[in-house]
């Protein structure tokens, strides 16, 4: 598929916690959709948009998520994300969540594209701003 995937990495949850965040940088060189996403960590993974609507800051899926040519689409906290949701078990630091992501091509062909994800601390936020800082 031409699908191009940068630096993947999951939040690292706390034991209770069923819920938690995949995030990375995606690029294709003729345009791709992500159409899904699935991974046998979690029971349910979807691609949701951090989106403000009348002030309020909302979160909602988005069945289908447009990776236009030449123009990467930065999958980050606050913006466009993964949700991997019924997490099968706790998420520890260094572990590797590998993800499945659906990618529908120009002529509507659907790969799939194996990503390996690596659990980052809580804590790994500032190097996030960093690197965004850099990505221009």
């Amino acid at each position: 598929a031409d699908l191009e995937v940068k630096d993947p990495w999951v939040r690292g949850t706390v034991p209770a916690q069923k819920v938690t965040g995949a995030f990375m940088q995606l690029s294709s060189q003729g345009g791709v959709t992500i159409v899904g996403a699935s991974s046998p960590a979690a029971g349910v993974v979807e691609i949701h948009e951090m989106a403000m609507d009348g002030g309020v800051m909302k979160m909602r899926a988005v069945p289908r998520l447009d990776v236009k040519p030449g123009k990467p689409v930065e999958l980050k906290p606050g913006s466009y994300h993964v949700m991997l949701i019924d997490l099968k078990k706790p998420l520890a630091a260094g572990e590797v969540v590998p993800l499945t992501l659906k990618v529908e091509s120009k002529d509507k062909k659907v790969e799939a594209v194996e990503v390996k994800a690596e659990v980052r601390a809580l804590t790994a936020a500032p190097a996030m701003n960093h690197e965004h800082m850099h990505a221009h």
